[in-house]
């Protein structure tokens, strides 16, 4: 069994798009890459494709396994789609943040929805409970295999080989890396791409307010994707030279910041990195190049970020258009 040919040829190679109107007023360039474009609409294409790669090479997948795995949608989106391309059963556990649109997708790929309803007792988050959750299904059903990207090495090593290899091949070496980070995939593969090239990029983690992967403090967040209720196996202590902590309303109005001037549809955490860019702008030197990472497409946000009413009702303003 092999993962190659057919829709795995259009993962990857995203273009990377100058934001020129929405920082025209900025001394510095900025580049964002369309991970949107990949086939299963975001970055996590990516290492989901080489967790499965990795493992059939490893023969810990074979065509008898079935795949399992936490997520809040979009990495269960491309596993769906990967599975359904190796003809492998597929069931994702996710919580009630899940949106509606990431459950259709994933069930028109044909896989399975474990919902976990409950958090975890101890630390009233989700993710403990989802992971817990893989474990108990793990040990019942034969052949299962968690491809676990909150731990995996192939997770970053899919931003390490790719993501990190085409901004460095379209941009050189960045002045500036902006990531929103969650499982610590996408910024730990970009951090060894750049420290192994010798590059001095800054590399700026955005969080989730409510996120304790870099120690803050724990409280709700309305947007799947973005910060995390545990310190991923993948964060190291090193991984970022700053980090930046946006809102639910900082997301949203970096979204709508993105359609207005930009015409571009995309996610919740890439309406955050682009609120944190703006947070930035005063200290980002003229002449900065500047590339930021837009992991997903906005379709799946529309009954959320793109929802007026939603908005006012859950995050408590009316957004300006």
């Amino acid at each position: 069994m092999e993962l190659e040919g057919g829709i795995v040829r259009a993962i990857g190679h995203t273009p990377l798009i100058q934001l020129s109107r929405l920082f025209k007023d900025q001394p510095f360039e900025v580049y964002g890459k369309m991970e949107w474009m990949n086939p299963g609409g975001s970055a996590k294409d990516r290492p989901a494709l080489f967790m499965l790669r990795e493992a059939i090479r490893r023969g810990e997948v074979t065509s008898e396994s079935v795949i399992v795995e936490s997520s809040s949608g979009n990495l269960a989106i491309s596993l769906a789609q990967l599975c359904r391309y190796l003809g492998l059963r597929f069931i994702c556990v996710v919580d009630p943040r899940t949106t509606q649109q990431h459950l259709q997708i994933i069930r028109s790929f044909h896989g399975e929805i474990d919902l976990v309803s409950v958090p975890d007792e101890a630390t009233g988050e989700f993710l403990p409970a989802r992971i817990r959750r893989v474990a108990e299904l793990v040990s019942q059903i034969p052949n299962a295999y968690w491809t676990n990207q909150y731990g995996s090495p192939d997770n970053a090593l899919a931003h390490s080989e790719t993501t990190m290899r085409e901004i460095g091949e379209q941009l050189g070496a960045v002045d500036y890396l902006f990531c929103g980070v969650s499982s610590c995939g996408t910024i730990r593969g970009c951090m060894e791409y750049i420290r192994s090239r010798g590059w001095s990029t800054q590399i700026v983690a955005v969080d989730a307010e409510g996120s304790v992967i870099f120690g803050g403090e724990k409280g709700s967040r309305k947007f799947p994707g973005l910060g995390a209720g545990i310190t991923p196996g993948l964060h190291r202590h090193d991984v970022a030279d700053r980090v930046v902590y946006v809102s639910d309303r900082d997301c949203v109005e970096g979204c709508r910041a993105l359609v207005r001037e930009e015409a571009i549809l995309a996610g919740a955490s890439s309406g955050g990195v682009i609120s944190a860019i703006r947070r930035m702008s005063e200290s980002i030197p003229p002449g900065a190049i500047c590339a930021a990472i837009l992991p997903d497409r906005g379709e799946r946000y529309l009954n959320t970020v793109y929802n007026d009413e939603w908005v006012g009702r859950e995050i408590g303003y009316t957004p300006s258009n």
